[in-house]
C-alpha cells in the first residue's frame, strides 16, 4: 500500500462527490485536519470508518486501499496483492513492537542497575537510603508492565500439549508465571496448563 497514492486518490474522490475536506470531515464526524493528512499521505483512514467513508466517495474498500479504481478483471489480482502487502506490514509492526520491547526491558534493568549502584555508594545507609532503593524499584515495574502489555499485543503463546495458538488477556499474561517471554497458561483447547512459548505470527 502506497500512503501518497492513496492520498492522492481519496482526494480525487472527495472532489469528484463535490465535497470539501472539511464537508467530508462533518459526515464522517471528524476534523478537516485528519483528512488533510490522508490526502498528503501523513496518515491512514481508520477502519472503524473506512467503510462509511468509501460509501460516501462512491468506492470499495479493495479500491480505497489500491488508490486507484479497478474493473473486475484486476480486481482479484489487487485482492491478493493487497493481502500480501497487509500482511508485510503487519509482520514489520510486529518485528517494531517486538524491538521496542526488548529495548525498555534492558534500558529498565540497565537504569535500575546504575541506580540501585548510585544509592548504595552515594546515600548513606538509613531510611532515606532505603526509600531509595524502594522508589527505584517501583520506578522499574512501570515500564516492566508496558513491556508485557506490547509483549502480549503481537504474536501468541503456544501450547506445548496441542500446539494451539493461545491469545491472552493482559490480566492472564501478568498473573502466569513466566521465564522470559514462555508463559504459564491455561490451554481452552485441551484445558491443561503448560509453559507456552511465544510464537511471532507472520
Amino acid at each position: 500500500m502506497n500512503q501518497i497514492e492513496i492520498g492522492r486518490f481519496i482526494a480525487e474522490c472527495r472532489k469528484n462527490v463535490n465535497l470539501t475536506q472539511l464537508q467530508l470531515a462533518e459526515k464522517l464526524d471528524i476534523t478537516d485536519k485528519a483528512i488533510s493528512k490522508w490526502e498528503r499521505g501523513l496518515a491512514m483512514p481508520d477502519t472503524s470508518i473506512m467503510l462509511e467513508l468509501c460509501d460516501i466517495l462512491c468506492i470499495s474498500v479493495n479500491e480505497l486501499l489500491s488508490g486507484e479504481k479497478l474493473d473486475m478483471e484486476n480486481d482479484n489480482q489487487k485482492n491478493e496483492q493487497l493481502l500480501l502487502d497487509m500482511a508485510k506490514e503487519m509482520e514489520k509492526k510486529n518485528k517494531t513492537i517486538w524491538t521496542s520491547m526488548w529495548v525498555i526491558i534492558a534500558v529498565s534493568i540497565t537504569s535500575l542497575i546504575a541506580g540501585l549502584f548510585i544509592v548504595v555508594y552515594l546515600i548513606p545507609e538509613g531510611m532515606w537510603q532505603l526509600v531509595a532503593i524502594l522508589g527505584l524499584c517501583i520506578v522499574f515495574l512501570v515500564p516492566c508492565f508496558y513491556a508485557l502489555k506490547l509483549e502480549v499485543s503481537v504474536g501468541a503463546y503456544k501450547c506445548e500439549k496441542c500446539g494451539q495458538e493461545i491469545v491472552p488477556t493482559y490480566m492472564e499474561a501478568l498473573n502466569a508465571m513466566h521465564l522470559g517471554t514462555t508463559r504459564y497458561l491455561k490451554c481452552p483447547k485441551c484445558n491443561k496448563r503448560t509453559w507456552c512459548k511465544k510464537v511471532i505470527k507472520k
